[in-house]
């Protein structure tokens, strides 16, 4: 796992516009998936674009804070559907 804040922004910079997996705690036991594509990155924050097919918004943002202390857990997944967790 990435040890600093900075090491996050640095994975997620070099995946812009690849396919990606978020993993969320919902609380109260409750896991929340989305997929969709990383648009983009900004100094605190990340934009992912979500698949319109499964979910009711277009996007949804994270902070690095949020991978960091394991809330929300980032797999990529290539052409192969192939998955690659952010570790």
């Amino acid at each position: 796992m990435p040890k600093t804040l900075i090491d996050i922004k640095k994975i997620l910079d070099c995946q812009l516009g690849n396919r990606i997996v978020l993993r969320a705690n919902g609380g109260r036991k409750k896991l929340i998936e989305r997929r969709g594509v990383l648009k983009e990155t900004y100094p605190s924050v990340f934009i992912v674009e979500l698949d319109q097919s499964q979910h009711n918004f277009e996007r949804v943002s994270y902070t690095y804070t949020d991978v960091l202390t394991e809330n929300v857990q980032v797999t990529f997944v290539d052409e192969n559907q192939e998955e690659f967790l952010v570790q």
